[in-house]
């Protein structure tokens, strides 16, 4: 059975189980901005990702029963080193979308920061929170 198959096989009962899957402070260099010194140099952002879940009815100890967050990663630098983005917005957006593509990611809260923007501010950014449809907020 392939991992869509196992997924699309979760019974309406595990929705009542979450967890959320958290990625902290992941530090990439990325081609962002809108202006022309930030189109000729990357620069560092900061992402952090919490996605809401919906737990397998049996975990097992095994990989395929949950959501993997290095294949999280993976998707996040692929996104990231894919070309040129303007905004932070754009690129948070990728991000989530890219989450809810796995079914049993039930909402997903982006936030991407700028490190190198201002001297006198750690950072700046945006965080946005994508639900898959037909869920209702928090």
């Amino acid at each position: 059975m392939s991992q869509a198959e196992k997924i699309a096989a979760l019974p309406a009962t595990a929705a009542a189980r979450t967890m959320k899957v958290l990625v902290r402070d992941l530090v990439l260099s990325a081609r962002i901005g809108v202006y022309q010194h930030e189109k000729l140099a990357s620069q560092r952002v900061r992402i952090n990702l919490e996605l809401i879940c919906t737990e397998h009815p049996a975990i097992n100890d095994d990989l395929n029963n949950v959501v993997n967050y290095a294949e999280l990663v993976g998707q996040v630098r692929d996104i990231v080193a894919a070309g040129h983005i303007n905004l932070v917005e754009t690129l948070a957006d990728r991000i989530a979308q890219a989450c809810l593509d796995d079914r049993r990611v039930q909402s997903a809260t982006v936030r991407i920061e700028k490190l190198d923007v201002f001297s006198e501010a750690e950072s700046v950014g945006v965080e946005i929170e994508r639900q898959r449809e037909g869920r209702n907020p928090r």
